[in-house]
């Protein structure tokens, strides 16, 4: 978990294009690790302002619980698309 968290902090760090991996992991201690794959949503979101809404690379606010829901979860829920339901996201 550790190593997780010091690679996403060293890719917000170091550029937009080091966030734009592949897949990114978040540790969600009480709920499981989030596997979020992240050039498939770029490819399908065509641009980066859907999620990162000022700064392409940077997530204003961090990336809380709060802001997940709220941007992951709604945009799936809006668009009837994409896991929307506690263990599709949350893998212990």
């Amino acid at each position: 978990m550790k190593k997780t968290v010091v690679a996403l902090l060293a890719a917000v760090a170091f550029s937009a294009t080091a966030f734009a991996g592949d897949v990114i992991e978040f540790a969600a201690p009480k709920m499981g690790k989030v596997t979020f794959p992240h050039k498939k949503h770029q490819g399908m979101l065509k641009g980066c302002t859907k999620c990162h809404e000022k700064t392409p690379g940077k997530i204003e606010g961090g990336f809380s619980k709060d802001w997940a829901h709220k941007t992951c979860k709604g945009c799936h829920t809006e668009g009837k698309k994409g896991p929307t339901g506690c263990k599709d996201c949350h893998k212990k």
